[in-house]
């Protein structure tokens, strides 16, 4: 039997987004008649670019925007997932900016010099989208006045109810997920605006393998288990490739004509 590592690591909260996941895992592996291996034995959880990268990867998912530079032509695109989400349209999303719900301010230009949060620097929804959204407000390369990295979208999300920031851009699946469970992560939060569109987080697979019957077989097991489709709002899997994905690029290259080369 063939083996091979296949995990979904991006979205992990809610606690039924996990279970869902793994019992999505379970029935594409079945369907392919893959043997899942153990990520965390082999010490590839936590450590991202690694399982990505991974000789032995089967499925997993990835950041648009490092799929578009550390990961270029080193992986294989399976698809991009269609959620039915309030902020999500047939296979692309957004980021929300996001303050706290008794800040005064009520607009982006209001929050010119303040603290920013940013999950790390190769996200395309924690940075990348971001940068492209504040780039027509900023003043001598800068919008902030100082901004600190968080590791993660809760990360943000707990900062900035802890008053340890201003401003941040959350993936907008992180937070429509969390807010359908009534989550106390966004609780006393407010939307401050949206960035442009962009495709949703894909799916990706080893160079080599067939990445046409893996989508196939991650479809099929969401039609075979609509209890996991629906709590991951997930309608069906969209065939993908990088030329979705230029777009993320793109946003790059028209913040930086506008001066802003990093949030």
């Amino acid at each position: 039997m063939q083996t091979g590592f296949a995990e979904l690591l991006m979205y992990v909260a809610p606690q039924r987004i996990q279970q869902a996941q793994h019992q999505w895992l379970q029935q594409i592996t079945r369907i392919l008649g893959v043997e899942r291996l153990d990520a965390q034995a082999a010490g590839l959880e936590s450590e991202l670019m690694a399982l990505w990268l991974s000789p032995q990867l089967l499925l997993t998912q990835t950041c648009g925007y490092p799929l578009m530079t550390a990961l270029r032509a080193k992986v294989q695109i399976v698809g991009r997932p269609v959620y039915e989400l309030p902020h999500s349209n047939e296979g692309a999303h957004c980021s929300l900016l996001v303050a706290r719900a008794d800040d005064s301010r009520q607009t982006l230009e209001a929050f010119r010099g303040s603290h920013g949060l940013v999950n790390s620097r190769d996200s395309n929804s924690g940075m990348n989208l971001f940068r492209h959204t504040l780039a027509p407000l900023q003043r001598e390369g800068r919008f902030f006045a100082n901004t600190t990295l968080t590791g993660g979208h809760r990360n943000s999300l707990a900062r900035i109810k802890a008053g340890e920031g201003d401003l941040a851009a959350i993936d907008s699946v992180t937070f429509d997920y969390l807010a359908r469970d009534e989550s106390d992560e966004v609780a006393g939060l407010k939307v401050v605006a949206r960035t442009a569109p962009g495709p949703c987080l894909p799916y990706i697979t080893r160079l080599g393998a067939d990445a046409a019957a893996i989508r196939l077989a991650m479809n099929q097991a969401l039609l075979e288990h609509p209890e996991v489709a629906a709590a991951l709002a997930i309608r069906e899997v969209l065939p993908a490739s990088e030329a979705d994905y230029e777009v993320l690029l793109d946003y790059q290259r028209q913040a930086a004509s506008l001066g802003l080369h990093e949030v």
